[in-house]
This record gives C-alpha cells, structure tokens and sequence, in this order.
C-alpha cells in the first residue's frame, strides 16, 4: 500500500491510527502548501478531488476521507478494534466521530482556512473570510459542550479508546498551531490531550 502524506490534521489522523493499529505502509509526501494535490498529475492518478490524505492499495484501488481510510485499516490491522467489537460499539463511535467532525474539526478548519491559511487556499476553493472568526467561535463553543460530555470519562467513548479520539486529537493540536488553542476553562478536555499526548502513537 502506499499513502499520499502531507502537513495538516487530516494525514495526522490516519498517520495516528496506522500506529495504533500497527499498519505501516509506504509513505509518499505531497506538498500541500506548494499545491502539488491540486496538480493534474494528483488529481488524475490518485484523488479527483485534490485532497489528502489518500491510500492506494496493492491492487491500485483508492480509498480517501479520512474515516473511510481508518475504518478499511481497523479491519486489516492489528490488535483490538477502534471502531468496535459489536454493533453497539461501533454505531456509538461512529456517532462521536461524526459529532466531532461536523462541530469542531470542519469549524476549526473553515476558521483557518477563511483566515490565517487564506492565502494559500483562496485560490483553490470558494472562501468566505467575514465568516472566519465566526467559525472560530463556534468550534469553541462545540469544545466547551464536548467537556461537559467528557465529564468522568478516560475517552470519548468511555473507557474505550476509539478513532474519534483520534480524530479530536489530530484537530485540536492542529488548532493549537493556528490560533485556535482549547480554552483553559475546558479541564476535561485538557486533561483528555494530555493523555492522548502520552500515548506512543501521538509520536506519528
């Protein structure tokens, strides 16, 4: 297999989970910031969408969105699952990481690239920079409500350690970098990142 790598939350993500799961395939950088996804030869060979991250596997099929590429790595990799064991499990994690994704990491990642990473994205996909700080707000609001959710709980799913961690994780180090640090107020939160911090897989 090889994986089409890059800066930013998204690659970061996937990069955590193949090390939890003990997945290692070839890497293959691509310069984000240079715009090189968003070349023909990317698009055409690898994701008509011009995004990363991207697995490729043996037989030359591609799977892309990040939940899509850590569910087909869940199933191949080894050691417990990250998903679930049951369909209670697995319908529960999936509705973390949906929550987590729609409220915070595509606020989060609207704010930074309305604002701070306007330059480089204006020229690649319709942005709205009045809304920047707008969105900005609302994935801290959508953090403050998550550490009232992690009130007494190890993880998000409990004491289950899931892909919606990860996902949380790689975007709110991400916003940590751009402006967007965790309020102080949100101790559960926190406490939760320092314990993502201290896992092996967070040296991905």
């Amino acid at each position: 297999m090889k994986f089409y790598n890059s800066v930013g939350p998204n690659p970061r993500m996937v990069r955590i989970f193949m090390a939890e799961k003990g997945v290692t395939p070839e890497l293959v950088d691509v310069d984000l910031r240079g715009g090189e996804n968003r070349q023909s030869d990317y698009m055409t060979k690898v994701n008509p969408m011009g995004q990363l991250p991207a697995l490729v596997l043996d037989d030359g099929q591609v799977i892309t969105e990040i939940t899509a590429i850590c569910e087909y790595l869940d199933e191949i990799g080894k050691g417990d699952s990250l998903i679930g064991k049951d369909a209670r499990e697995r319908a529960e994690t999936r509705m973390w990481t949906r929550r987590i994704d729609l409220h915070i990491c595509e606020t989060m990642g609207a704010a930074f690239r309305f604002g701070p990473g306007l330059k480089m994205f204006q020229s690649r996909i319709h942005c709205i920079p009045a809304a920047a700080e707008d969105f900005a707000q609302i994935a801290q609001e959508k953090i403050a409500w998550l550490n009232d959710q992690m009130d007494g709980k190890e993880w998000v799913c409990g004491d289950r350690f899931t892909m919606a961690d990860i996902l949380l994780f790689a975007f709110l180090e991400f916003g940590a970098n751009v402006g967007q640090a965790v309020n102080d107020n949100n101790k559960n939160v926190i406490a939760w990142m320092e314990r993502m911090k201290a896992r092996p897989s967070a040296a991905a």
